[in-house]
């Protein structure tokens, strides 16, 4: 996806790109088996690397993947994420890709989330998620879904007297409602006007409901996500069989 804010994106590439190798050598540990030495092959080694437990952990090795992927892209345009020139427009059109967004999603919502078919990110997403365009899909409606279960929130009757008192509550008596309330009021009206109590009640039904709805999506998701978890297993595994080669090779 192209972001609006991308200079914030590309800051935060460049944070994984320079803490890519110590989670590698994190990921490393946890993610690949011990190689096999003198060309032999375990079963293990057959079956492929295994996979980190934890789901944090699972999602920085896809994440650092992704990284190291786009900066191999970059590399070969001559350009890096890394350095002065972060808001050059040739690295920006290299990153995100150029022209129209080939790819839409509107949400429930009425919200639109748009991405390019173009440019590193994308390149890097077909590596580990094999089908890009449903992987886009997928990801939006699912990265979503509390989302839209709160949208509905607003269609329950309970929920549109709590919001009521609500805005009572957060409105001055000598003027208009503000655009955006004062946090700290607006926290302590939700709580005095029982919005906060229909909310956590409401939404775990809702949320549980729209799961249920979307479940074809999730299914999806999990199965492109485990692609993608494997083929970054299997991208640090060849990194790491390629680094010790080198180091053999390397004479004393």
């Amino acid at each position: 996806m192209r972001p609006s804010r991308t200079l914030r994106t590309l800051r935060t590439l460049c944070t994984l790109r320079a803490a890519a190798p110590v989670v590698l050598a994190a990921l490393l540990v946890l993610a690949v088996p011990a190689l096999g030495g003198c060309g032999t092959t375990t079963d293990a080694a057959r079956a492929g690397p295994s996979l980190p437990s934890g789901e944090r952990q699972r999602d920085d090795l896809v994440k650092a993947a992704q990284q190291v992927l786009v900066e191999r892209c970059l590399a070969g345009q001559g350009l890096s994420s890394e350095g002065p020139g972060a808001e050059d427009r040739r690295l920006q059109g290299a990153l995100f890709g150029r022209g129209r967004a080939e790819l839409a999603v509107t949400l429930p919502t009425g919200y639109t989330v748009k991405a390019h078919t173009d440019g590193c990110l994308a390149a890097a997403r077909r590596e580990l998620y094999g089908d890009e365009r449903r992987w886009f899909r997928t990801q939006v409606v699912v990265d979503n879904l509390r989302t839209e279960a709160r949208q509905r929130m607003k269609h329950d009757p309970d929920y549109r007297v709590a919001h009521g008192r609500w805005v009572r509550c957060v409105t001055p008596a000598d003027g208009p409602r503000p655009e955006r309330p004062d946090p700290e009021a607006a926290a302590r009206c939700a709580r005095e006007s029982g919005l906060d109590t229909v909310r956590a009640r409401l939404e775990p039904v809702l949320l549980a409901r729209v799961r249920t709805e979307r479940r074809d999506q999730l299914t999806t998701y999990r199965q492109l996500r485990t692609r993608a978890l494997h083929r970054a297993a299997d991208l640090y595994a060849a990194r790491t069989v390629q680094k010790n080669r080198e180091k053999g090779s390397t004479p004393s």
